[in-house]
């Protein structure tokens, strides 16, 4: 059985597991598979907007799809929702992430 389908095993079981859906995003990058990665942060965030660490891969996600204009409006929420839960780490990666973008 491979991760991917242990994380959609255990996803069956618990189907809003945030932890789970953000791994399995995870593994779905490093197959090559953006949109279903894109699609799972995405959900995870519009159910959870406060899963800060979703932000970052969403939008490093939409950087390589080409897609900056959504790539920027995700970074600017995370930096808002990271400020918000002041999680300055967070906010920090985010910031960085969105100068390199945007400068």
């Amino acid at each position: 059985m491979t991760r991917i389908e242990r994380i959609i095993e255990f996803l069956n079981q618990q189907p809003k597991d945030n932890f789970l859906r953000h791994a399995l995003a995870l593994e779905y990058i490093k197959l090559g598979e953006e949109q279903k990665a894109q699609d799972l942060f995405i959900a995870i965030l519009t159910d959870a907007p406060d899963y800060i660490g979703s932000y970052y891969h969403l939008a490093k996600c939409l950087e390589r799809m080409n897609e900056k204009e959504a790539a920027i409006k995700w970074y600017e929420q995370g930096m808002a929702a990271a400020k918000e839960a002041k999680d300055n780490h967070a906010y920090s990666e985010l910031q960085a992430a969105y100068e390199d973008l945007v400068y």
